[in-house]
């Protein structure tokens, strides 16, 4: 891949010249429209060697577009606040919103080579860490982010002039790193490191461009013209074309898995007056767990998904009691806003993922794709069916950084699920909870059942399973509840 950028591609001033302003022109033309009907969104990678003119690349781009609306960000080693959340954080954080372009120095790549020695190939490390990038780029491509890769390369002759160059002038001189002279001295060894990981991680959703960056006005005027025409087609077509707008079956579901569900044994009940001295252990334990100094080693995810009036809220408001206020965020889900819905589906859950230390407790989540979304085609087939894959490469990231993921189904009976119904609405400050979408929703029981029991199959997973919360009686539900969550984290902090 690297062999065509190693020839001297070169561009005469004149030609330069006669070209630019075209190009600037079109760029800024294609700006307004992708921001006007707010397509895309862009994001422009921009890595490759040391010395290959990645940061004047970034600069140009900015300088032939509207600033205003173009974001770049610099990916160096990881700051206190980054290292203390799962490594993608940082990434999903800074993804720019539909009719906006981000410009990501480095990124997730820079983790691949970071530390790494050249001529380690066959390290499991990066191989596992080549299929994480290919998944992420992949779920990044069918959310509809038009992902442009560009490499940035010089042949060995090259760079060492260009660093020889740099050195001579002083006013130069500074830009000039100890990582540069060593990039010169390793530059045969890391040849075969760098031809690996961009041949494994070019994809059909998420190829490589690799620009030879020896002369500055071919290297600029090449990715400035990629560019253009991927924001021209982004505009016209919605970004990289979306699996979800292709026709696709549902994944078949396993024969009887709702049985799940209902088999579920609902009479099972909690004696109340052995509730307050249960009550009072559970969460006195969680307590003491997620106050322990080995707990800042981890932090603590868990999801509530239920039946309408299965008693989240309730379970939730037995868990917070146990914590310390500063520690823990409770994020309520419900429809997306624009601004979420303006980024990919899981944007809006990563910005919520705890530092070690901390806990978040999610009231609903992003579970409603496999559910409420499926079930009121608020989403394509496609797209929910290809979710499980990407909930569970989502969980997976959070569990392999530490965090302590627990999911809770809480099932009530249709019967006991009736009469609660009523309740809140004979109940003046309970009315609110009652809505004609909670008796909507009643009617679809059956079809609620099955997406339950698929979501269950296809995502209770060894690092994020779920737990089934037998919930017609709250004392029993809430107890479950707490006890889960206490042998959890005890299990995590005692490793």
């Amino acid at each position: 891949m690297l062999a065509s950028a190693e020839i001297g591609h070169r561009i005469a001033r004149e030609d330069y010249l006669r070209e630019e302003p075209a190009l600037r022109e079109g760029l800024l033309n294609a700006q307004y429209d992708l921001l006007e009907r707010k397509r895309g969104p862009i994001l422009v990678l921009i890595s490759g060697i040391e010395g290959g003119g990645r940061g004047e690349t970034a600069n140009q781009l900015t300088a032939w577009m509207d600033p205003r609306h173009v974001r770049v960000n610099a990916f160096g080693p990881p700051t206190a606040e980054e290292l203390a959340h799962p490594p993608a954080y940082r990434y999903w954080r800074a993804l720019p919103p539909s009719g906006k372009i981000g410009v990501f120095m480095n990124a997730w790549y820079r983790d691949l080579f970071a530390g790494r020695e050249p001529g380690e190939l066959d390290a499991q490390s990066l191989d596992a860490g080549v299929r994480r990038v290919r998944q992420f780029e992949r779920m990044l491509a069918d959310e509809g982010v038009t992902l442009l890769k560009f490499w940035i390369h010089l042949s060995r002759a090259a760079l060492k002039e260009r660093v020889h160059e740099l050195t001579a002038d002083p006013a130069t001189r500074w830009r000039v790193t100890a990582e540069d002279r060593r990039a010169v001295r390793r530059y045969s060894r890391s040849h075969a490191l760098w031809e690996h990981v961009l041949r494994e991680s070019s994809t059909g959703a998420a190829p490589w461009n690799v620009v030879e960056g020896s002369d500055p006005r071919y290297r600029n005027l090449t990715i400035g013209k990629l560019l253009l025409d991927a924001m021209r087609h982004a505009a016209r077509h919605g970004g990289t074309a979306r699996p979800s707008q292709q026709p696709a079956r549902p994944t078949p579901s396993v024969i009887d898995n709702v049985k799940l569900i209902r088999d579920l044994d609902l009479s099972q009940t909690l004696a109340p007056e052995r509730y307050p001295a249960l009550l009072a252990k559970w969460q006195a334990r969680l307590a003491a767990a997620t106050r322990d100094k080995r707990f800042r080693r981890h932090a603590l995810v868990a999801v509530f998904e239920g039946a309408d009036a299965a008693g989240k809220g309730s379970a939730l408001r037995r868990v917070t009691g146990a914590l310390d206020a500063r520690q823990y965020l409770l994020v309520p889900t419900g429809a997306p806003n624009d601004e979420e819905r303006a980024h990919p589906y899981l944007w809006r859950f990563w910005r919520h993922v705890p530092a070690r230390g901390g806990v978040t407790l999610f009231d609903r989540s992003w579970y409603g794709r496999v559910l409420v979304e499926r079930i009121e085609e608020f989403c394509s087939v496609a797209d929910w069916t290809r979710a499980y894959e990407e909930i569970n490469h989502f969980e997976q990231q959070l569990a392999d950084a530490g965090v302590i993921v627990v999911k809770f189904w809480l099932q009530i009976s249709k019967r006991e699920q009736l009469a609660r119904f009523r309740a809140r609405e004979r109940t003046s400050f309970k009315r609110f909870k009652i809505t004609q979408e909670d008796w909507r929703n009643r009617k679809k029981w059956s079809h609620y059942e099955r997406a339950v029991a698929d979501m269950v199959d296809r995502t209770s997973t060894g690092s994020a399973p779920w737990t089934l919360v037998e919930a017609d009686d709250k004392r029993h539900a809430r107890i479950k509840v707490l006890r889960t969550l206490v042998k959890r984290v005890e299990a995590a902090i005692d490793r």
